[in-house]
């Protein structure tokens, strides 16, 4: 999977090249204009907020693809839902934002603790529904958080 990076150790010649390091004001800033960006457009159209409850932002998430509130092309705003998903995937599995850089270029994703598990849900979303993949937004989801799972150290009983 393209947006996603799992528990692999980093191989000592890349990690010359990998950089990790904490989200800048103006990082920040860009993940909040997010945020506002889709609470704006479903307070507008529904009458409703995301609550950082798994069901009701996954639904709304799901409405807004479904009646096309956003078309292929909107990258920012497919972004900004995959924003609005990382919040939940941080919430529900501990994870943090983070700045990946590596040689391919700079990214925001999400950090499992200080472990090489990494998610980048700003492009779940927007790089399925850019080329006419219909997977639902709570499959995408289940994905990532399988993932997520399989990154994780086993605790010290489960070894």
């Amino acid at each position: 999977m393209a947006a996603l990076i799992t528990a692999a150790p980093i191989a000592a010649a890349d990690e010359d090249e990998l950089h990790i390091s904490e989200p800048s004001k103006l990082d920040l800033g860009y993940l909040q204009q997010q945020r506002d960006l889709m609470g704006n457009l479903v307070a507008s159209e529904y009458g409703r907020r995301f609550q950082m409850v798994k069901r009701n932002d996954l639904e709304l998430l799901q409405r807004v693809i479904d009646d096309r509130l956003i078309a292929p092309g909107q990258t920012r705003e497919l972004q900004a839902m995959g924003v609005v998903m990382g919040d939940l995937l941080a919430k529900e599995h501990d994870l943090h934002w983070v700045i990946y850089e590596d040689k391919i270029g700079r990214s925001r994703a999400l950090r499992y603790r200080n472990t090489d598990t990494f998610v980048f849900p700003m492009t779940m979303i927007a790089r399925r529904y850019e080329v006419g993949n219909t997977e639902s937004v709570a499959d995408i989801y289940a994905r990532a958080e399988a993932a997520i799972q399989a990154g994780k150290p086993p605790l010290p009983y489960q070894q």
